[in-house]
């Protein structure tokens, strides 16, 4: 048997990250992955993904708005299958790169499934069926999660679909009928629309991207319909069929029933904890109402010396919440100083066309609350940066607790405002205001001027509208 300080149960951005840090933090330190080093993440989630929607990027200024650029072309060929190919080798670069650092850090990778048989003990089986049993002062479970799938519904990996399929196959469908707006739905229907696919977004609640703020859904609701992206919102599907020449998928809302035909259906409606099969029955691991690991501030489970982080916790299913736990568990077990995580105010980030990005509450959410709001907003059609990129669409919109000047959130469209979100997080983590935000010099042309622009309108002086 071998001994240690900490195993960490899966090896996606939450488990390696704590693997790393529990190393760095003098732990002997073993991580159990039956899959791949890297996780859903980074070889079938969010990396690749990002590759595909450069692929799909470029593919749209090419098929639609070529003459605005001065490109022209008799016979433009698109071929998705080299844009997979492409994501693929992103991807791989980046697990080869976990591997190095689980040697740099020392750390013991062991290859199979992993089992709870006591609050100290996992047995590993690989894919031979051989076993191994570990045993660790601490257990760090960061299984992640799988795609939620409707009752009755039979995803062949073919014609009907979750993200796994659909990311790695190298042929486009004709048309494609998905399930779901939430991050994943408009990302895929981004990719497949820009290559051409006829895409229906079908959401069983009142607007696309149903978590962000409400003008955020209207404003991507006006950008898809531009696209000729198709979606139907407060419309539950009531079947999924699969036919000869693709599927049949039954939906209604108040006006009545109607069936939908495509090539392809991809399942995109949410995600639920792997809990099952690791021992956590077992070992007495308490679980939430919702089926997921219940943790405390600290990571800890009710069973001490067993921890989780990540997805399998829900408590923001993000590869970068899972890594900023992870950091947080390990530092907890090593006993050194560290922070605790406000879920509320973690960044979100959707990479769809335009892109969306938030932290914090909605406006509606803070009046709910009982604060006095004032609300900062600037377009980026008035952005010198984002009309030279021929990205004007959106804008960023910040709401401030009136009485102290503290930010309570921020939501976003247009381009790259995935990659504003740190300077507002950072903002409000450090409890500056719109004022000092709007203090600080901009690099001019910059899309970040946007963010200045929107602070000095939460004081009343907006330069540039």
């Amino acid at each position: 048997m071998s001994n240690y300080d900490v195993i960490v149960i899966g090896a996606g951005p939450g488990g390696y990250v704590a693997a790393i840090r529990a190393s760095q933090l003098g732990l002997k330190t073993a991580i159990i992955e039956k899959e791949w080093l890297g996780g859903v993440c980074l070889n079938i989630g969010c990396i690749p993904s990002k590759s595909l929607l450069k692929n799909a990027e470029v593919a749209h200024t090419l098929r639609k708005r070529g003459r605005e650029f001065g490109f022209s072309f008799e016979n433009l060929e698109l071929d998705y299958s080299v844009a997979v190919k492409r994501s693929r080798q992103v991807s791989g670069r980046l697990t080869k790169g976990v591997g190095f650092l689980m040697k740099k850090n020392n750390i013991d990778v062991h290859m199979g499934s992993a089992r709870l048989t006591a609050k100290d003990t996992v047995v590993v089986t690989d894919e031979e069926g051989k076993t191994q049993e570990l045993q660790g002062k601490n257990i760090i479970v960061a299984t992640g999660a799988s795609p939620f799938i409707i009752p009755g519904v039979e995803v062949d990996g073919e014609k009907v679909v979750t993200y796994r399929e659909a990311i790695l196959q190298d042929k486009l469908p004709e048309s494609v009928i998905i399930v779901g707006s939430g991050a994943i739905g408009v990302e895929f229907a981004t990719v497949w629309n820009s290559y051409g696919v006829d895409v229906t977004i079908v959401e069983m609640l009142p607007r696309l991207v149903p978590l962000e703020d409400e003008e955020v859904s209207g404003e991507l609701a006006k950008a898809f319909k531009k696209s000729k992206i198709k979606f139907l919102t407060n419309h539950k599907v009531e079947s999924v069929e699969t036919t000869k020449k693709g599927v049949k998928v039954k939906v209604s809302s108040e006006e009545g029933e109607q069936t939908l035909e495509a090539e392809q259906a991809l399942m995109a409606i949410g995600f639920r904890p792997n809990v099952q099969g690791i021992g956590l029955e077992e070992a007495g691991v308490k679980l939430t109402d919702g089926g997921a690991i219940e943790i405390d501030e600290h990571m800890a489970t009710n069973i001490p010396g067993i921890w989780a982080i990540g997805d399998v916790t829900a408590k923001l299913m993000l590869a970068h919440v899972g890594s900023a736990q992870a950091m947080v568990c390990a530092e907890n077990i090593a006993g050194v100083e560290t922070t605790t995580l406000d879920y509320e105010m973690m960044p979100r980030a959707t990479y769809c066309q335009p892109q969306v990005a938030s932290f914090g509450i909605t406006e509606e959410q803070a009046k709910e609350r009982g604060y006095e709001v004032k609300v900062g907003r600037f377009p980026f059609q008035a952005n010198g940066k984002a009309l030279g990129l021929g990205e004007s669409a959106g804008w960023v919109k910040i709401i401030v607790d009136a009485k102290y000047g503290e930010i309570l959130g921020a939501h976003m469209i247009g381009p790259e405002v995935t990659e504003l979100l740190p300077e507002l997080t950072i903002a409000q983590m450090m409890e500056l205001t719109p004022a000092e935000i709007a203090r600080n010099v901009h690099a001019h042309p910059t899309l970040s001027e946007v963010l200045m622009e929107a602070a000095h309108s939460v004081e009343g002086h907006a330069i540039h509208i």
